[in-house]
């Protein structure tokens, strides 16, 4: 029986979604704990994902509540956003964040040893939600690498490269583990000063040892974790040991469609023409409606696919103190038919630039922006 607790955040989008399936058709020995944390301002399509999540697949998802707000009959968001006296939240002033997403889900924890499974992808360039409560551990099961950023450094730290040579040395002998004592003797800075350097360095030590057997890298990892104060360290096994899995964007859809689940319908694509020129858009994200992660064309989206939510959008914005969702410019301008006209014609210069024929469920003219968002909410 586990000493921990195992949790897993259900955000609404397609990647928490399928990482909730994934773990229990693939591991249903994990007893795994799901939540959402609401803010009251999510698009219908969310509620209806969770609903089919628990109906379907027989996953219960905690709505995580705050009793204050609730016994206000507010919604979360507007709760506190009249606590910060009409200031919205940014990518530089998070509060929503914070507030509604990272304090729920530590109270949730209630500070016991917990590991959290985040659904990056194996195609993604980021790092996802890592606390600072040594309580909680985050692990990544669709990347080949299911350790977090923090684990790397000291497993990289040069102070800890016998002691992982000895864990890698039960598994891998000879010549080939000559070559992964040279990954480890490579000089790497760890001051402040050279940080991206220190970054660069790490990806290519942890490419060089997941070549050499992602299996045996992922036990060496666990025997090291055995004498630090991770929650993992009270594990005697972990099943995800073995995982070897390296999901991207077209597993993510696939293990959704073949659930009976299915894709929430805001990731499907809606044409759209300009001037002449037929092009598609969609959202590429789940949370708030108006979230300030948003691209321009995201904004036209919830324009012209949900225009009672851009009119609520739009009652927060206080144009004389500045206070827009985009920078530099409200939501007032952003409607303007000429204006539109303008996001489309770049979103279709974008679109010819990146588009590609052979991704069914291309997102990619969105640029991605799922890798510029918050974590915390976007998983």
């Amino acid at each position: 029986m586990s000493k921990l607790q195992h949790v897993l955040g259900i955000s609404g989008g397609k990647d928490s979604a399928a990482l909730a399936i994934y773990l229990k058709d693939k591991y249903p020995m994990l007893d795994i704990k799901y939540y959402f944390t609401d803010t009251g301002k999510e698009l219908d399509e969310t509620y209806q994902l969770i609903d089919a999540l628990e109906g379907q697949y027989g996953i219960n998802i905690d709505r995580l509540e705050d009793k204050k707000i609730s016994s206000t009959n507010e919604d979360p968001f507007d709760f506190h956003f009249k606590s910060f006296r009409g200031y919205l939240p940014s990518p530089q002033a998070r509060w929503c964040t914070a507030l509604m997403k990272l304090k729920p889900f530590e109270k949730f924890v209630n500070g016991k040893p917990t590991v959290s499974y985040v659904g990056i992808r194996g195609d993604e360039q980021r790092e996802g939600y890592i606390s600072r409560e040594k309580n909680i551990q985050s692990i990544f099961p669709f990347r080949r690498n299911i350790w977090s950023q923090d684990v790397l450094e000291k497993i990289f730290n040069p102070e800890n490269h016998e002691q992982l040579l000895t864990y890698y040395s039960q598994y891998i002998k000879g010549g080939k583990l000559d070559k992964i004592e040279a990954v480890f003797s490579k000089p790497i800075p760890f001051n402040r000063n050279y940080r991206l350097e220190k970054e660069r360095i790490i990806k290519e030590k942890l490419d060089a040892l997941l070549e050499f057997g992602v299996v045996e890298y992922n036990k060496s990892i666990f025997q090291y974790l055995k004498t630090t104060d991770y929650p993992l360290s009270m594990e005697d096994d972990y099943p995800l040991l073995e995982n070897e899995d390296n999901l991207v964007r077209a597993d993510i859809f696939k293990i959704l469609e073949e659930s009976g689940v299915g894709v929430p319908a805001y990731y499907n694509k809606v044409k759209y023409e300009v001037d002449g020129q037929v092009g598609e858009y969609a959202r590429s994200r789940s949370g708030c409606y108006f979230c300030f992660f948003q691209q321009k064309i995201e904004w036209v989206w919830l324009y012209e696919q949900h225009p009672e939510r851009f009119k609520e959008a739009m009652k927060y914005e206080n144009e004389d103190e500045y206070f827009t969702w985009i920078p530099n410019e409200s939501l007032k301008e952003l409607m303007d038919p000429k204006r539109i006209r303008e996001i489309k014609l770049d979103h279709l210069k974008r679109t010819n630039k990146h588009k590609s024929k052979n991704s069914k469920f291309l997102l990619d003219i969105l640029d991605d922006t799922e890798s510029d968002a918050c974590t915390a909410c976007f998983l």
